[in-house]
């Protein structure tokens, strides 16, 4: 009771920490199919129509980033830090991350089943 709340480190590194760590170290996943497992798949399994795919006509959900440099930063300790080698993140179609920086605008929305 008081103390700060501090959060998992895992809210802004679970996707990079896969990237990093399994893909790039480990090599136990291809970065094809690490994606895959982080944008296709999850669309698919949760019936998200027109997303988690570059195609023509679907949702412009975009992250660019160096697959030798992404990481993942956040710890107990300071579980807000944002990852690195992420250059940009757009969000239905509008830029949020550019150049590695975050640009303070909130483009997602709340998606329900259809």
């Amino acid at each position: 009771i008081g103390k700060p709340v501090r959060g998992h480190p895992r809210e802004f590194g679970s996707q990079t920490k896969i990237l990093r760590k399994y893909v790039r170290e480990k090599k136990l996943l291809s970065l094809e199919d690490a994606i895959r497992k982080m944008t296709s798949l999850p669309a698919s399994v949760l019936q998200m129509k027109k997303r988690g795919m570059l195609l023509e006509g679907y949702t412009a959900d975009l992250v660019i980033f160096d697959p030798e440099t992404v990481r993942d930063n956040s710890t107990y300790s300071d579980s807000f830090k944002y990852p690195s080698g992420i250059e940009y993140v757009i969000i239905n179609g509008k830029v949020s991350i550019k150049k590695g920086e975050y640009k303070g605008a909130l483009y997602g929305k709340v998606l329900l089943l259809n």
